[in-house]
């Protein structure tokens, strides 16, 4: 039985089981590994595709207390601005996922981010708070044609004993762009302002945006599928119907919880008491990404050691410990909080979205927009949920949120550990 009717565990380098959708590794397997011809080419593109993303994503995570200030607004309010731009990204990741079943990953994946890039163009203008909201679900929407579709490609062009390492290198791309945008912003909004900010963010994704497309590959493996409705509905149908993909649909949800409120409520509480750092300290702050960026880029590793389960089990606790430790009164270990939080997070996402891409023989690209949806999901409640326990019970309140989504994470991780028991005991005895 495989590892998605069991629920056990998929670990780095196990052989999947041969089907003309995804084969295993042969001595004459085109895909790419690494060392091989093409793979450094596409593992930088969809390094700056991912920095492109989460950039333009999450531009306005660092600026909120100034957006709230400019208009006047509260936190719950100015979180929109986040969790807009995650809910059209969660809402538009599935339509998006079956154009790229159809027209192509490299083809859907530029369309995505030059329609981004341009609405970034409009995002300094915006002239209200209701402004700002609307222009961000677009750019959200329009972001959404990236994850799916990059997950989808690898899968199909890269050696499934190198799948975990190279989508790992996608997130690890991600936390680079998150951490670089809110750097930037909080710089550069303190001496300019936060419509200045985000103005360099979007300059910063065309860059990206271009080189992205003159480095990626074309794609060697790629099937055209069908568009029709039925068609899709039956392959989404069958992923919601495994049992394993949605507790990794689930756990890529609650992980994003976490980080989405820590993340959109911490600039609040550093730029008041007992802190009250400036602007450009707090957009520093996020320094601490590139702890994400080893973390998600040593996934792989990690899965080869303690197994998926054990790896999200570890995920889990890291987040747990700096949620905790992030109460102190002092700056390093809320510090040391976050540097926890962050490894635990994209180690966690980078384990469940590469056993997403593993677990699904047909329909990749719809796996992962599921997982995708569930993923923005978790960042928009976060952020939304995040900021109003703020503002009825400070950061404990936050921290909380936090914990029941941890809780809820290490409970499913159970239920998978248990499914997978009683799985192995009915498996029959070979005769000897």
């Amino acid at each position: 039985m495989s590892p998605a009717d069991t629920g056990a565990s998929t670990t780095v380098g196990a052989r999947l089981p041969a089907s003309p959708d995804f084969p295993t590794d042969t001595p004459t397997d085109t895909r790419m590994t690494p060392g091989g011809p093409g793979y450094r080419r596409m593992s930088l593109a969809l390094f700056l595709a991912g920095v492109a993303t989460f950039a333009l994503l999450y531009s306005t995570q660092a600026l909120l207390p100034l957006i709230s200030g400019e208009f006047g607004v509260a936190a719950g309010e100015a979180s929109w601005t986040v969790a807009a731009a995650t809910g059209g990204l969660a809402l538009f990741v599935l339509p998006m996922s079956a154009l790229s079943e159809r027209y192509g990953r490299r083809t859907v994946m530029t369309a995505s981010l030059a329609v981004a890039v341009a609405v970034g163009v409009l995002v300094p203008f915006a002239p209200s708070i209701g402004a700002l909201v609307v222009l961000r679900a677009v750019q959200g929407a329009a972001l959404a044609g990236l994850p799916a579709s990059a997950t989808a490609y690898l899968a199909e062009e890269v050696r499934p004993k190198a799948l975990v390492t190279a989508i790992g290198l996608f997130v690890a791309g991600n936390s680079v762009g998150g951490m670089s945008g809110r750097v930037i912003t909080g710089w550069v909004a303190q001496e300019w302002g936060w419509r200045v900010a985000v103005g360099v963010i979007g300059a910063i994704a065309v860059a990206c945006a271009v080189a992205f497309r003159l480095l990626l590959p074309a794609p060697r493996h790629f099937t055209p599928g069908s568009l029709r409705p039925r068609v899709l509905l039956g392959t989404v149908r069958d992923h919601l119907a495994n049992p394993l993909l949605r507790r990794l649909y689930a756990i890529g949800a609650l992980f994003m919880t976490v980080f989405g409120g820590v993340y959109t409520v911490i600039g609040y509480r550093l730029t008041e008491p007992p802190f009250g750092l400036p602007q450009g300290v707090v957009g520093s702050i996020f320094l601490v990404y590139l702890v994400g960026t080893v973390s998600a880029s040593t996934a792989g590793r990690l899965v080869g050691r303690l197994g998926r389960r054990g790896a999200l089990y570890l995920a889990g606790g890291t987040t747990a410990a700096g949620l905790l430790l992030s109460l102190g009164d002092r700056l390093a270990l809320v510090l040391l909080g976050l540097v926890l939080i962050t490894a635990g997070f994209f180690a966690g996402h980078a384990v469940a979205s590469s056993a997403v891409s593993r677990t699904a023989t047909t329909g990749r690209a719809q796996a992962s927009a599921l997982y995708q949806s569930a993923y923005y999901v978790g960042s928009s409640a976060g952020s939304t949920v995040g900021a109003l326990a703020f503002h009825s019970g400070g950061w404990a309140g936050t921290v909380g949120v936090g914990l029941l989504a941890v809780l809820g994470v290490v409970g499913i991780t159970l239920c998978g550990t248990r499914a997978a028991r009683v799985a192995a005991r009915r498996e029959p005895v070979p005769a000897h």
